[in-house]
């Protein structure tokens, strides 16, 4: 398997070198020469795999020449202690992520990706440093994913004051070779300030850098796992694929889902379902791609008005491709904090905020006409299955006033006892240069 940078396809690298460098040279982002399918045997038995065998085959062909098959094997079982189990709520399905280190989807890409990173820089004697935007749960799960790996070190940028407490300290509060910067700014702010150190020649020269957000392929492959394993479970032997909505921020976790789409999972329709940051269910509409500044919400981790994996989806597909794959919609705060309320009378199931999103999403385009009616449920000729994301716990300070007490998961407990420890800085590359260079002295 070969990648290539979206803004230049005469030029292929390896896995290992898309990995670690993270952002290609041209500033593009690396996708796959092609996409490999599953074989007959995987496709057949998704339904039934356990989670870490159904990443092993979705992973193996986009890494092979690189890392072996029996390596492979044990970085999954390693990586994935924990599922990512299908449940049934109300009148569809729930895909639970949240049920790893740091609660968050985002354990499944960095928990891989630390792995990865680990075999492929082993007899390497300079160090790496890691560079990674976060708008919510990237930055936890991936300082816990790298945290006490030797040889690398991480710096996680955040928008100061625009994550939750509990994010804050699952990203500042770790120490060792985490450190944390809080950025007078936005995500987007923080997002270009990463990409311009990769672009920085004094950078490129001190340091040895790579990302570890979604722009970088290694923590998006791994993600198409869940959506085959969930497509699987609730699909069964019925001939019919799942619709999968996606709560949609920067959009790397539905390329992965596409990815997953074009592998071969039984997958009939994606539904990207943003915040009021709604730049791409607005190029669904009318074809224009408009990136703009993004606008807080309740549903933090979704803020970005410039998502950078919308590069990934317009290099595979044409706008009118995605029309037919992809329906977009978009949620507001007021429908959030209605749907959290409701979801839990009606359900007694709590709903964080970016689920929340992507729920009421699915009752818009239900009553627009746009989705078949319910229930979408077990047994049904349309399954349909919302991705939680996030542990409503994460969210507390929003969802407990809408439904009371929200039971916290150990991994939580443990980390609201940290105390987080950043350094902040304006949303200028020349803050951000003089600060890395001033680590390395």
């Amino acid at each position: 398997m070969h990648y290539y940078s979206t803004r230049d396809k005469n030029t292929a690298v390896s896995f290992a070198d898309a990995a670690l460098g993270g952002l290609a040279p041209d500033g593009g982002l690396y996708v796959p020469e092609t996409i490999p399918l599953y074989s007959g045997a995987v496709k057949s038995s998704l339904g039934t795999m356990d989670y870490a065998d159904i990443a092993f085959e979705t992973i193996k062909p986009w890494v092979e020449a690189d890392i072996p098959n029996a390596v492979l094997e044990d970085m999954v079982h390693s990586a994935y202690p924990f599922d990512a189990p299908l449940v049934s709520v109300g009148d569809r399905f729930v895909l639970e992520l949240f049920h790893g280190p740091t609660a968050a989807f985002k354990d499944f890409g960095a928990r891989f990706m630390a792995r990865s990173f680990s075999y492929l820089r082993r007899g390497e004697g300079k160090p790496l440093k890691i560079l990674v935007a976060t708008s919510g749960d990237t930055g936890g799960a991936v300082a816990d994913g790298f945290y006490g790996v030797e040889g690398i070190s991480v710096t996680v940028l955040y928008p100061k004051g625009r994550v939750s407490p509990l994010q804050e300290r699952q990203i500042a509060g770790l120490g060792g070779n985490i450190s944390a910067i809080a950025v007078e700014g936005s995500f987007d702010d923080c997002q270009s300030l990463v990409k311009q150190a990769f672009g920085d020649e004094v950078l490129k020269k001190r340091l040895v850098l790579s990302s570890a957000n979604s722009i970088n392929v290694s923590r998006l492959i791994p993600q198409a796992a869940y959506y085959s394993a969930g497509a699987g479970r609730a699909s069964g032997k019925q001939k019919t694929g799942l619709i999968v909505c996606v709560p949609s921020g920067n959009f790397g976790n539905l390329t992965a889902g596409l990815y997953a789409f074009k592998m071969g999972a039984p997958i009939n329709l994606f539904i990207a379902a943003t915040n009021i940051n709604k730049t791409v269910p607005d190029f669904l509409e009318n074809g224009k791609y408009e990136a703009r500044k993004s606008q807080a919400t309740l549903s933090n981790a979704m803020d970005v008005g410039a998502p950078s994996n919308f590069e990934r989806m317009a290099a595979h597909f044409s706008w009118e491709e995605m029309r037919r794959l992809i329906l977009g919609v978009y949620t507001d705060d007021e429908d959030t904090r209605k749907t959290i309320g409701a979801v839990y009378r009606d359900c007694a199931y709590f709903l964080d905020p970016h689920t929340a999103v992507g729920w009421h999403g699915v009752d818009k385009l239900r009553d627009s006409g746009a989705l078949p009616c319910g229930p979408w449920g077990k047994g049904s000729e349309n399954p349909l299955a919302v991705l939680s994301t996030a542990h409503p716990a994460k969210f507390a300070e929003t969802v407990e006033t809408l439904t009371g007490p929200v039971p916290l998961p150990d991994s939580l407990k443990k980390a609201m006892d940290r105390k987080a420890e950043a350094r902040t800085i304006t949303a200028e590359f020349e803050a951000l240069k003089e600060l890395l260079l001033g680590n390395t002295l």
